[in-house]
């Protein structure tokens, strides 16, 4: 349990960086979203780059995703990671992180500002599941 947790960690945080920052980047240059990727500005309380505290964040969910999905093999595996990142890391992000950072929730209930959150988040889901299982190869 320790290890899917530690790997759960390390593999949300190099598919943030990886898989949703370049998903995000193609939304981008295609006009589909207005926030361009690998944002560099400080955000508190740290002070830490915004693309550094998202990754951190999107290894807490890995952590918590790997041993929800753990169980499941072959394509449902990745099935699962899909699902569950566009849908639990959304929701989060548009009913608790964005009314804390004085943002409309759901992106102000706008097709288009809505599709992005579960997009992105399930090329992370995905990334995580396929980083997280090259770890256990090894």
């Amino acid at each position: 349990m320790t290890r899917s947790l530690l790997f759960g960690f390390i593999a949300g945080f190099i598919a943030t960086l990886v898989f949703h920052q370049l998903t995000l980047a193609l939304l981008h240059r295609m006009g589909l979203s207005p926030y361009a990727p690998y944002a560099m500005r400080p955000v508190p309380p740290f002070g830490v780059p915004a693309v550094i505290s998202l990754a951190f964040w999107g290894g807490v969910w890995g952590a918590i995703m790997i041993p929800v999905i753990e169980r499941w093999r072959g394509g449902a595996f990745y099935v699962a990671a899909i699902v569950f990142g566009a849908i639990l890391p959304t929701l989060v992000a548009w009913f608790v992180a964005a009314p804390l950072k004085g943002q409309p929730m759901a992106g102000g209930w706008k097709l288009q500002a809505m599709m992005i959150g579960p997009i992105v988040n399930a090329a992370w889901g995905l990334g995580t599941a396929l980083i997280y299982r090259l770890f256990r190869r090894s």
